[in-house]
């Protein structure tokens, strides 16, 4: 249904016209062709692509089949790529402004996750800007919960555990609570899990569900930790390279790939938590002493976070919460 919302907008806009000299943007994916993130991205190609009447031609490549998570980026700023996607924290080591979605416990549900956004969204704009990088739209992850082969009860029954780390949050975490961080990207889950270089991770009930982690994990705890966000940028050179209403019709349908892809984030959550227990692991809420020791760790991450990130993180806070 979303698939024809989007061809119909961009053929309802009226810009589809013969293309003066078509463009194919290569579009690196991180995630798998199934996943939610990749869907959206796959329908904002075809919307653009119908939309522009050939003009510009996106094609997605997802899976890391073009280049890894952890070098799109990189791979778009050069110009090796004219767009991608990436998942924003895991630019958090370049400038802490990219880690605002992964503060523990700031926003822990979709609406606050969308007013966050809303504040933060200029500035990461201007970073972005910077970086000779435009930015599109952006789409939330389901609430983040914690995955393990084994009952967890406290932080104390985490000591030892090797965790899949893929931001600075996640490594902060690892270190908090006595864990031991592997960095994994997330085409890479499966078999971090199979082979035992990763025995737990935090990420939402879509990526365990993705990955089929059941076969190798046991336990998913709600905690709702943050909900992180993928967003989607383009090279700006690239981007001040095409018309005007090229650019039109882009922006229209990256506005319509963000309120799609919410939407199955949302409906996404409900249906991948019930998917684990279907699966066979044990889904329940974290209990009462791991929340609380969590939640004192997410208040000595928050503390670091606004170090690092200085008067432009301390004003992205102050206005959701004025929210």
């Amino acid at each position: 249904m979303i698939t024809r919302t989007i061809a119909l907008a961009a053929t309802i806009g009226g810009f589809a016209t013969a293309p003066a000299l078509a463009e194919k943007w290569d579009m690196p994916l991180a995630y798998a062709a199934s996943n939610y993130h990749s869907a959206v991205a796959a329908e904002f190609g075809e919307c653009v692509t119908t939309g522009t009447g050939g003009e510009v031609e996106i094609v997605t490549h997802p899976s890391g089949a073009l280049f890894g998570g952890a070098d799109i980026k990189r791979a778009v700023q050069t110009g090796q790529a004219p767009i991608g996607e990436r998942l924003l924290s895991g630019h958090q080591n370049e400038n802490a402004i990219f880690g605002f979605d992964s503060i523990p416990f700031l926003a822990t549900s979709f609406d606050d996750a969308a007013k966050l956004w809303e504040a933060a969204r200029p500035t990461l704009e201007t970073t972005l800007a910077e970086q000779n990088l435009t930015l599109l739209y952006s789409v939330p992850w389901p609430p983040q919960g914690l995955y393990f082969k084994k009952e967890v009860n406290s932080v104390a029954d985490m000591e030892g555990v090797k965790f899949r780390s893929y931001n600075a949050a996640t490594a902060r975490i690892a270190e908090l609570t006595g864990m031991l961080p592997v960095t994994i990207e997330a085409a890479e889950i499966s078999q971090a899990f199979a082979t035992g270089v990763a025995e737990s991770m935090i990420s939402s009930g879509a990526t365990g569900y993705d990955r089929k982690v059941w076969e190798s994990l046991t336990h998913f705890y709600t905690v709702d930790a943050w909900l992180p966000r993928n967003y989607v940028f383009v090279n700006s050179d690239v981007w001040e390279g095409t018309t005007e209403a090229s650019r039109n019709v882009i922006t229209a349908c990256a506005e319509l790939a963000e309120y799609a892809g919410t939407w199955r984030a949302k409906e996404y959550t409900g249906f991948t938590v019930e998917g684990l227990k279907e699966g066979g692991m044990t889904v329940a809420p974290a209990g009462e002493t791991l929340v609380g020791e969590l939640q004192e760790i997410g208040e000595t991450m928050t503390s670091d976070w606004l170090v690092e990130a200085g008067e432009e993180g301390q004003a992205i806070v102050d206005a959701f919460k004025a929210e």
